[in-house]
């Protein structure tokens, strides 16, 4: 397995006695590298996820983000490494009374301390930064917008922004179109890969859409039974791989062909 920016040994994750969510996956990651996990229900995509940066902690295995030992950290080491790495959420994740630029700052908690983000005493470069952040996810002029008042793609470009705030070395995004209708998940997907590849910055993005992954990721990692049993370019997920994947199914799909300008995965 080439070294990367993350490294996965081993990793397992059973709950209770007979429960197999991750069994002795390896994964590598370089840097700049965008994966999607793909998978059917209960095949341990967003539990891989979660280890990742121990919201579920494993039951064995390592994960290595650079140099640093992910599994061996605890208390404010844990804190200090999970600064490295942004989250998007399916559900956003978002306060809702809270403005679109509170959300924002909310970024920036693990640098700032909770009283001085409690008393919104944030740096003005924070401040400079989650305006430009604004500019990039298209939602310049909505500083001030409660996040309740916001649709569901805008919700999600706010979670985007809101992830880069915390200028992160990793990004994990857990199904970012699952709420989203087909063309805003078609924009966001876009965003997110756009947004990764201007910074170079890796990203494991777990999606269930197949044509959304096949589009937009040049890399396509398969989960089955908490076991990986794909892992190579998105043009090598014929019909044979994909029922390794998911099982007998019919795999014509028509809307994979209508592909619009500038839709592809990056070069």
């Amino acid at each position: 397995m080439p070294v990367g920016l993350l490294r996965i040994e081993g990793l397992s994750k059973r709950y209770g006695r007979d429960a197999l969510a991750l069994d002795g996956v390896d994964l590598s990651l370089a840097a700049g590298e965008v994966i999607a996990l793909i998978g059917p229900s209960g095949a341990g995509k967003s539990t891989l996820i979660r280890c990742i940066n121990r919201l579920v902690e494993p039951s064995a295995g390592k994960v290595w983000l650079g140099d640093t030992d992910l599994t061996a950290l605890d208390g404010r080491a844990l804190r200090r490494a999970r600064r490295r790495i942004g989250m998007i959420f399916q559900e956003f994740a978002l306060v809702d009374r809270l403005t679109v630029m509170e959300n924002l700052l909310s970024g920036r908690l693990g640098y700032v301390g909770f009283w001085r983000a409690a008393l919104r005493r944030f740096p003005q470069a924070d401040i400079e930064r989650a305006f430009e952040l604004l500019e990039q996810v298209e939602l310049a002029g909505m500083e001030d917008r409660r996040a309740d008042a916001l649709s569901g793609g805008q919700r999600q470009r706010v979670g985007i922004a809101r992830a880069l705030m915390q200028t992160p070395d990793l990004l994990l995004v857990d199904e970012p179109t699952a709420s989203l209708d087909p063309r805003t998940s078609r924009q966001i997907m876009r965003l997110i890969t756009r947004l990764c590849g201007e910074r170079g910055l890796p990203a494991v993005i777990n999606i269930h859409d197949v044509p959304l992954a096949r589009r937009f990721c040049r890399r396509i990692v398969g989960l089955r039974q908490g076991r990986i049993v794909y892992d190579g370019p998105s043009d090598g997920l014929d019909e044979g791989v994909l029922t390794a994947i998911y099982g007998e199914e019919e795999w014509d799909a028509p809307a994979e062909s209508e592909v619009e300008a500038g839709d592809e995965a990056p070069v």
